[in-house]
């Protein structure tokens, strides 16, 4: 009897075998998978912070011109980036620097003020677009003179 259970027995590692090579298949479609996607989302990543970046530079680029409130046009940085002044919607027409007017900070007396800006930059590498916002005092200025206008 044990004759005919041995002799029954003898494709079963070939199935075994076949089984296990699937799995292992299956795990290399899936790895390929994954390693694909990871790589998708890592150059993704990377254009946004090249956008964020560039809307960096056209912030910084406003706060160097303040108190002039004038736009800052379309400009190139780097390959296939851009930045100015506004949001997306301002990307043919910049839109000109904010001014708030003038307040007082604590720790100054009465008689000094700051000037309130507000530049707002969209940066663009590729397709993706980043917006940034700075908001800063300028001064202080002496109450009442020239700088209040």
């Amino acid at each position: 009897m044990e004759q005919n259970s041995i002799r029954n027995e003898k494709g079963v590692a070939l199935i075994v075998a076949l089984i296990i090579l699937l799995v292992l298949t299956l795990i290399g479609f899936s790895s390929i998978n994954t390693t694909t996607f990871e790589a998708n989302i890592s150059g993704n990543e990377r254009v946004g912070i090249d956008a964020f970046y560039a809307s960096e530079a056209g912030n910084q680029e406003g706060l160097d011109q303040l108190p002039a409130l004038s736009p800052i046009s379309r400009k190139p940085l780097g390959e296939d980036s851009y930045y100015w002044s506004g949001g997306p919607e301002d990307k043919k027409a910049p839109a000109p620097l904010a001014s708030y007017g003038m307040h007082r900070k604590p720790g100054y007396e009465v008689g000094w003020v700051f000037k309130r800006y507000q530049v707002n930059a969209t940066g663009e590498s590729f397709a993706a677009m980043k917006e940034t916002e700075t908001q800063v005092s300028y001064g202080p200025f002496r109450a009442g003179t020239d700088h209040n206008n």
